[in-house]
């Protein structure tokens, strides 16, 4: 359908955006074909939508998501191997498993993300559901896919959303199967993590050797592919990006060597502060978390801000994503890690919109496709009835999304009080 969007303020998602007002957004064929003067266009054949005022702002990115996971709090940590060896283990289970994945792609549709990057999915669902969502037979938000992300025996998430691998070998075999996928990126596993820490200092200890994480680099490269790299430690930062990793995420307290390192790879970090946060502020009695999670958390959220701040002070891109499906980490809250941005990294609420949307898009390799209201680009927008540049928590309740030139009036999620009662604790 063609759609033309008065009476709005546009918030374009450049750097240096500001409000515009006295336009109209036009959409046809999902693009945004012109954005004209008030009553500068005949809108003969359009369907018009009168915003009264509201504030239209490009599709939010999340540039970390596993789709797998829906957040919900829980009281001791789990065996994700074995879960998900018991989803995968029917016809029926996985089917169920699925459709999950499904729902929870949806809801990220219908809080105002309209682009994900997956780092580490059960088998190949992630990839299978962008196409589906691609063609039309499922809704959900444009998806740039990693499926299963590549691990070691030990290693973080290896057996649920990862594969252990043991070679340099068989590591370029996993790129190739990958492949096979039509996979969108490659996501690494170089050190551990909070979710499987059984001892202190442990989301930081090495886990793949520097030979697995340049044989993968080789390959993904070689194949076209960029190589996303879970890292939570200075030392697991720098074995990424001496072997050829393109973005570090999460990432440590960083020193002069890690950032001419970036710089050198002219690799990208994908600061995710949101997971942290429950481990690192929440009293033990509400997060359940043990005083070995507790300390791993505090390490982590530390580590993840010093090393955006330093990011930013050096010119090198920083991106956001939430890591949704860690415990207290819903997938319809992404706006909260913009706002954890502004209020930990300290940047202006202007410039954490524009990392959400322009400068993600331009990281995720779609610059060209999405992440501003520019004519020409996919008509990919939200908006709210109160000004983000104002005050973040705009973002929480969005009143249209457009994905892909689609409008999504009103969208209507199913929330968890008690999630959102913590956090906002923290707002």
């Amino acid at each position: 359908m063609k759609y033309a969007f008065v009476n709005c303020n546009i918030l374009n998602g450049k750097k240096d955006m500001v409000v515009e007002s006295g336009k109209y957004i036009l959409v046809d064929d999902g693009k945004i074909t012109d954005i004209v003067a008030a009553g500068g266009a005949d809108l003969s054949g359009y369907t018009v939508k009168d915003l009264k005022g509201a504030y239209v702002s490009p599709g939010l990115i999340n540039m970390h998501v596993h789709l797998a996971g829906n957040g919900k709090p829980q009281k001791k940590q789990r065996d994700n191997a074995k879960l998900v060896k018991t989803v995968m283990s029917t016809a029926l289970t996985r089917k169920i498993a699925y459709n999950l994945v499904c729902s929870y792609a949806k809801s990220e549709l219908l809080s105002g993300v309209t682009t994900i990057r997956t780092m580490g999915g059960i088998a190949d669902f992630d990839g299978k559901l962008r196409d589906e969502i691609s063609a039309g037979k499922k809704i959900g938000p444009r998806i740039l896919a990693a499926n299963q992300g590549i691990s070691v025996p030990g290693g973080h998430m290896a057996g649920s959303v990862a594969v252990a691998v043991t070679t340099p070998e068989e590591a370029k075999k996993r790129v190739e199967m990958s492949k096979n996928e039509n996979i969108d990126l490659v996501k690494i596993m170089v050190t551990g993590g909070v979710l499987d820490a059984k001892g202190k200092g442990v989301p930081g200890e090495l886990k793949m050797s520097p030979e697995i994480v340049a044989a993968v680099c080789e390959k993904a490269h070689a194949e076209g592919y960029k190589v996303a790299a879970h890292a939570e430690s200075p030392e697991g930062v720098k074995v990424a990006l001496e072997n050829g990793v393109d973005s570090v995420e999460h990432g440590a307290k960083p020193d002069k060597e890690i950032i001419d390192l970036f710089k050198k790879r002219g690799a990208f970090l994908c600061t995710t502060i949101s997971p942290a946060i429950p481990y690192a502020l929440f009293d033990k009695s509400v997060s359940n978390a043990s005083e070995v999670e507790q300390f791993n958390g505090n390490v982590v959220f530390e580590g993840i801000i010093d090393c955006a701040k330093a990011a930013l002070e050096n010119d090198i891109p920083v991106v956001l994503g939430n890591d949704v499906g860690c415990p207290w980490i819903t997938q319809y809250d992404f706006w909260r890690e913009l706002y954890y941005f502004h209020k930990y990294v300290g940047v202006s609420n202007s410039f954490a919109l524009h990392t959400a949307t322009l400068l993600s898009a331009e990281m995720a390799g779609i610059g060209d496709i999405t992440g501003s209201v520019e004519v020409g680009k996919s008509a990919d927008m939200i908006v709210t009835e109160k000004n983000p540049l104002e005050d973040l928590r705009a973002l929480k309740d969005v009143k249209i999304v457009v994905s892909g030139g689609k409008v999504i009036e009103n969208p209507k999620i199913k929330k968890n009080g008690k999630i959102a009662a913590e956090l906002d604790k923290y707002m």
